[in-house]
Parts: C-alpha cells; sequence; structure tokens
C-alpha cells in the first residue's frame, strides 16, 4: 500500500496534469483546434508526444509480464518494432501525408482508393481503440488493486473520469502539451524501478545467475532471438516476417494515433523531425518495461500472472516516496495513451464517418462537439469492455491479438497504395476486407495451422499477404485510375514537391 508522501506526490501529479490539461482548453475554438492544434505543434513535443502516446500502463504491466514468462524476446517489440519502421514514416510516407492537409490516415486510403475503403479502415480502427481502452482501464485495476486496495471497477471508473474530464475540453493541444511532462514523469519513475530492482538483484551478472539457476525452463529467457519451434508467442521467425516487415509498419504509419501527431505539427520539416525524436527516445522504452519483469522473476519466482511482476515489484522493493514516484510514472503512461486514444477515435469518427456520411458542410463548431460526445461514448464503452482482458493469458497478448486482425490488411493497402499506382479502388476494398477475413480464418483454425498458442505475429504475416494478393489480382482485371488522379498521393522523388506544402490531390 501506498504511504502518506506517496499520495501527496500521485494526488500533486494528478492536480498538475489537470490543470495544465485544461489550461490549454482556452486555445481550443473550432475543429481544427480540437483535431489538429491548428497544424502549430513543434517536433519536439510531438516526439515526446508519439512515445508517451505507444507507451502505457499495458507497457508496465502487460511487457513486464511477458518478460517474467518469456524473457528479453519481448523487447523486440520496441527495437525491431517502432526503430524501422518510424524511419521509414519520416522519409517517405508522413511528409505525404502532412502535405496532403489530411486528418485522418483513412482520409487517405479515401482518396487514394474510394470512400468505402476509408470507410471501412476508419470503423476498424474505431473498433480497435474502442477495445483498447479496455485493456488499458483493466491494465489500471490491475495496477491499483496491490498497491491501493481498489476494487477494479472503481479503480476503472476513476480512471475514465481524471483522463475524460481534460481531453473532453482540451482536444489535441492538451493531449500533446501533457504527454510532454508525462513522458519526463514516465522516464523517471520507469528508471527508478531498475535502478533499485538491479541494485537488490546483485546487479546484471546476479540477475543472469539467479534466473539461470532455475532450471531448463528459463534457457530462452535471456535470448533476443528465439528459435522457430519455440513454444513463446516471440519464435524468430513471426518477429521477422509477422512484427518487422507488417505490425510495426502498420502500428507507427497507420495508427491514426501515431500519425495525428505530425499532421499537426507547423511545417514538413516538423512533422519528419517529430518521427525521428520519437525513434530516439523509444530505443530507451525497453529498459523501463521489460528489465522489470526479469528483476521480478529473479525476486519473485512462480507467479501464477506474470502480469502482477510489475505492481509487486513496486510494493515490494521501492521506499515511500519513490513508490508514489513510480506510481505517478505508471498513471502518466496511461493516462497518456488514453487521452491520445480518445482524441484520435474521435477524430477518425467525426471527419471519417460523420461529416463524410452523415452531415456534410456543418460547422466547424458542430464537428467539435461530435467529437467531444464521441469521447464520452468510447470512455464508457471502455470502462464496460475493460473484463474482455481476462479471456487472454496477459493484457499484451490481449493488445496485439487484436491488432493482428486488421494490421496486416491496412498496411497491405497502404503498402501498394503508396508505392503501386496500378492499384485500384476496387483492389483497395478487396484486399482490405479480404485479408481481415482472412485473419478470422487464421485464429479459427489456428490449433491446425500454428503449433503456439497464440500466433498473433504469423497472422499478422499471412492476413498482409492474402491483402497484397488480393489487391494485385483485383486491379489487375479492374479499370485503373487516371494518371491525374494520384497526383500527390503515389510516392515519387521528393524533389517533385519541393518545399511547398501544398499539393494537388482529387
Amino acid at each position: 500500500m501506498l504511504s502518506g508522501i506517496d499520495y501527496f506526490v500521485v494526488i500533486a501529479y494528478l492536480l498538475g496534469i489537470m490543470a495544465l490539461g485544461l489550461y490549454f482548453a482556452r486555445f481550443v475554438r473550432s475543429a481544427d483546434d480540437f483535431f489538429l492544434c491548428g497544424r502549430s505543434l513543434p517536433f519536439w513535443a510531438v516526439g515526446m508526444s508519439i512515445v508517451a502516446t505507444d507507451i502505457s500502463a499495458m507497457d508496465f504491466v502487460g511487457v513486464s509480464g511477458q518478460s517474467y514468462r518469456f524473457g528479453v524476446a519481448v523487447g523486440n517489440f520496441d527495437w525491431l518494432g517502432s526503430i524501422p519502421a518510424m524511419l521509414l514514416g519520416a522519409f517517405i510516407f508522413i511528409p505525404y501525408f502532412w502535405k496532403a492537409g489530411l486528418y485522418t490516415i483513412p482520409e487517405y486510403l479515401g482518396r487514394r482508393y474510394n470512400d468505402y475503403v476509408r470507410a471501412a479502415a476508419s470503423l476498424t480502427w474505431i473498433i480497435f481503440f474502442a477495445l483498447d481502452l479496455g485493456v488499458l482501464f483493466w491494465a489500471a485495476a490491475v495496477m491499483f488493486k496491490p498497491l491501493m486496495g481498489w476494487p477494479h471497477w472503481f479503480s476503472i471508473t476513476a480512471t475514465a473520469i481524471v483522463v475524460g474530464l481534460y481531453t473532453f475540453f482540451g482536444g489535441l493541444t492538451a493531449v500533446v502539451m501533457t504527454d510532454v511532462v508525462q513522458m519526463v514523469i514516465m522516464f523517471v519513475g520507469g528508471a527508478s524501478v531498475v535502478v533499485v530492482g538491479f541494485y537488490h538483484a546483485g546487479g546484471w551478472t546476479g540477475l543472469t545467475d539467479k534466473i539461470a539457476a532455475m532450471g531448463d525452463a528459463y534457457q530462452h529467457h535471456f535470448e533476443l532471438v528465439q528459435p522457430a519451434d519455440t513454444q513463446t508467442p516471440f519464435p524468430w521467425t513471426g518477429i521477422l516476417f509477422g512484427l518487422t516487415l507488417v505490425m510495426s509498419n502498420a502500428y507507427m504509419i497507420g495508427n491514426q494515433a501515431i500519425v495525428q501527431r505530425c499532421l499537426a505539427t507547423k511545417s514538413v520539416w516538423h512533422a519528419k523531425a517529430s518521427m525521428l525524436a520519437g525513434a530516439f527516445f523509444k530505443m530507451f522504452i525497453p529498459m523501463l518495461v521489460m528489465f522489470p519483469g526479469l528483476i521480478a522473476l529473479a525476486a519473485f519466482p512462480g507467479m501464477e500472472d506474470g502480469d502482477h511482476a510489475f505492481p509487486t515489484l513496486v510494493k515490494s522493493l521501492l521506499p515511500p516516496g519513490l513508490r508514489g514516484l513510480l506510481f505517478a510514472g505508471f498513471l502518466a503512461g496511461l493516462m497518456s495513451t488514453i487521452d491520445s486514444i480518445l482524441n484520435s477515435t474521435a477524430t477518425l469518427w467525426t471527419k471519417d464517418v460523420y461529416e463524410r456520411f452523415l452531415r456534410k458542410g456543418a460547422s466547424g463548431r458542430h464537428y467539435m462537439i461530435v467529437g467531444q460526445l464521441t469521447t464520452v461514448v468510447l470512455l464508457i464503452f471502455g470502462v464496460l469492455t475493460s473484463p474482455l482482458s481476462r479471456q487472454f493469458p496477459g493484457i499484451y497478448v490481449a493488445i496485439q491479438t487484436f491488432l493482428s486482425f486488421f494490421q496486416g490488411p491496412v498496411f497491405s493497402i497502404l503498402l501498394l497504395g503508396m508505392f503501386w499506382p496500378r492499384a485500384t479502388q476496387w483492389g483497395g476494398l478487396i484486399g482490405l476486407v479480404g485479408g481481415i477475413g482472412a485473419s478470422a480464418l487464421l485464429y479459427a483454425f489456428k490449433g491446425r495451422l500454428f503449433t503456439i498458442e497464440d500466433p498473433f505475429l504469423y497472422v499478422s504475416w499471412w492476413s498482409f499477404v492474402v491483402g497484397v494478393l488480393l489487391n494485385v489480382i483485383t486491379s489487375l482485371v479492374t479499370r485503373p485510375h487516371p494518371g491525374g488522379r494520384l497526383s500527390g498521393l503515389v510516392f515519387r522523388s521528393p524533389k517533385d514537391f519541393g518545399d511547398s506544402c501544398e499539393v494537388t490531390t482529387c
């Protein structure tokens, strides 16, 4: 349980973040302000916000739980699963998205293919984000239980109210600027656990010796690259094909919660630099979220649920005051991801579905109110669906499983749309829908097709392959777009755009 000084640190943090977020609400006067900050953000703030958005309670609790069970291979999800994709996004995709004046990634897909593709992609991300909120709320409850003694539903409801308040009023501006503070607190709090944990474990050598002494079951715990026939969810084949080639690119380039920040920067240079700054900070994340699981394994072997490794470590090793700082860091990671998901999902619904299909030509204030109401609905849905996480062997596996249903197909049409002008509107639609259908079939028959229990990496890869094949085959037998129709939407030499922020789109 937390002590008096811990409560003081946590309460001071919550009040400070609330005040900061509500302060920036004064600058939100239109839909453009609410969704894209008036396109005025600097690269350093966006880079920090990208990291704070990507790292959440799920990572502190879930990644630590996975490293407790399976070892350092889970670190690939940040090193191989982020850095290469962020570099690709910075130098190729992000400049095109920014110069096209987009609000959302599905908006690009709609311009490149057709409105059916835009609606399908947008609804897919909306459903995922809504389920993701439930996972994040459950992660908060898992953390609050041993430290605060709060019931799960109380923790979930309290988290939803606190984060929802400043996101509702402040929009993306409040989200990004609070993320900057939250990333700093998250890094300081996470580092404190690692430093104290290594001290108690006897350093790196003491840690490895203790885990090695536990027997053959832990022989692969310190192998970043695991055998193809491993029974863990992280075989090297899945890491290479499913993660590095598909899931990482789909997440960092096609994820609205990540890319929306880059679209809100003040220039294309800042848009590129924001992704590069985020990649730099991401290199340090595994040290904060992966090492605690290994430290907990050495100190507390035999836990039935690895997701309890991180909160148990905090409760047992950290002194008063430092425990409160870490808890504030945990809340920072949690809140920064939740507020980003809320704002991004509100943007997707308002711009891609409501404005496009339900009510065109309304005022900017009307669309801002729709975005705010969407935020409230999402909070309620996330609270109600949070127990779904109990159906998976760890919250990290839950979220990766949700992603694997659609990330492969979405990335397939995004990749072909950018690099293959011959891809047609119907090729994109069939590739997306058929790829998602292939994911569902792969999960339906996973017991016959895969040797591991949670084959989300393989599902991502094969659904990507199916999406590419369906897109290519359909495109070759359907009418291509006229040449001028794709101006500014397919990859060419950067000199074609010059330094202008304008491109011609149809």
